[in-house]
């Protein structure tokens, strides 16, 4: 069985989550556990970051369970039969509350806090990091990218280069819903309803022994195409462009042309100079290769007549800020507050919520207890209960969408910016969470257990 033909995650796990819940069944301990996953330090260029990849994890969670080929191969490595036993009728009949997915948050808040009985929430530790840190910090690289776009089209090209195809088909569900246009993975596409997008490549021409017969034959099978101009010269690509458009007059339904090596720049004045000289005005100038919002906003700066953007492997492996400090940490067991030590690994212990104050744009947000209630919006809702996900909190991926961009549009102007600032959102622990904190940590110290 391949990887993509599995239905059953359970044992996308890591050893260590199987070995400790052994040893928790061995010790009885089923009493209800907190944890929460949140970023401790966004990456340096980011200064919010964009929740994502919330409800197919849920989905994920819901029907999460063993096949007897798992249950074998536990057999094989050892573990004890009363840990087969338990994996053998798993069901996830926890709490979840977390971030709406589309929600900008900020370091150390709580994405996600998961209640369950102890040994079913340590279990889903590897699964819940996995699918929101990869969706997370590409939602997060799509929103910089399309807003640098200013309104543009910006379509995900990056399917062939993103690290493997979970990734790929959930990161273009992620790079939509932070507003990228559409997608060229017609997997993900036909998977979550997404719009799909794409032109042609350097290939289809290559493999004419004229390039102005491919034009006209791709035209002939798709004759609202857009044009790939540069496999041997752009001018003289788009001069068989307007060759074309002269031969079909009326019949001619081309959309544009692609631009995907040179100075992009300098070649979409020239190209759309020419272009505008034989009446093709109404032809669109999309612009690739090797696109980032930094090189987008440039271009844009520079005015350059360009209609829209292909971006890929940048945007998909989102190779600017590859990784995110996150972590799923401990924070309650048996009703109490649990935090670590660590040198420079703070944890806030117990149930929170989030508060956030606005003026028009985002003020400031409070980190809360849960039972707390504060100036502002709470931002962690309940969206799974007893194991089943809430029809309330449900939504199809167009609402996630605009959900996003009504998110992203009230960031102040400071925390927007694609550009490096020394500024940073404030973000405040409340009164009552900061002495619950002191008080376990003095516990801690004085050797308490």
């Amino acid at each position: 069985m391949t990887d993509t033909e599995r239905q059953d995650l359970g044992l996308f796990t890591d050893l260590y989550q199987l070995t400790m819940l052994d040893a928790y069944l061995r010790e009885g301990m089923h009493d209800d556990a907190v944890f929460t996953l949140f970023v401790r330090r966004l990456p340096e260029e980011r200064k919010f970051l964009l929740a994502a990849g919330l409800d197919p994890l849920l989905e994920t969670i819901e029907g999460l369970s063993f096949s007897d080929e798992d249950l074998n191969y536990l057999k094989e490595q050892d573990f004890s039969q009363k840990l087969i036993d338990y994996l053998r009728n798993f069901k996830f009949t926890g709490q979840v509350r977390a971030l709406p997915e589309g929600t900008v948050f900020f370091e150390n808040e709580p994405i996600v806090e998961i209640k369950a009985p102890l040994p079913q929430a340590q279990l889903i530790e590897t699964l819940v990091m996995n699918q929101l840190h990869l969706q997370t910090l590409l939602a997060s690289k799509g929103a910089r990218v399309a807003r640098s776009a200013q309104g543009r089209r910006v379509l995900d090209f990056g399917a062939r280069r993103v690290h493997g195809i979970d990734a790929g088909i959930k990161g273009s569900r992620a790079l939509y819903l932070s507003g990228i246009t559409a997608t060229s993975n017609m997997l993900a596409g036909c998977t979550y309803d997404l719009p799909v997008a794409g032109t042609m490549a350097h290939s289809y021409i290559q493999a004419h022994d004229c390039e102005y017969d491919a034009f006209k034959n791709f035209t002939n099978a798709f004759p609202e195409t857009v044009l790939l101009v540069d496999t041997i010269d752009t001018i003289k690509g788009v001069e068989k462009v307007i060759k074309l458009a002269n031969e079909l007059g009326d019949d001619f339904k081309v959309k544009g042309i692609r631009l995907d090596s040179g100075d992009l720049g300098d070649l979409a004045f020239k190209v759309r100079e020419l272009l505008d000289e034989h009446n093709l005005n109404h032809l669109k100038i999309i612009a690739s290769g090797g696109l980032d919002e930094h090189k987008i906003a440039q271009l844009i700066k520079d005015n350059a007549p360009i209609d829209g953007f292909g971006v890929g492997t940048g945007m998909g492996v989102s190779d600017d800020a590859s990784a995110l400090d996150m972590a799923y940490k401990l924070v309650e067991y048996a009703g109490k507050g649990r935090l670590k030590l660590s040198s420079g690994k703070p944890v806030l212990p117990g149930e929170k919520q989030v508060f956030r104050e606005a003026k028009g744009s985002f003020s400031h947000d409070t980190i809360a207890r849960v039972e707390e209630q504060l100036p502002g919006e709470p931002l962690l809702r309940k969206v799974m209960q007893n194991g089943k996900r809430l029809p309330s909190h449900q939504r199809n991926i167009e609402e996630i969408r605009q959900y996003a961009q009504q998110q992203l549009d009230k960031l102040p102007d400071s925390m927007s910016s694609i550009s490096c600032t020394e500024a940073s959102y404030p973000v405040e622990i409340s009164d009552t969470l900061a002495n619950y904190q002191k008080e376990i940590t003095e516990h801690l110290k004085r050797g308490g257990g």
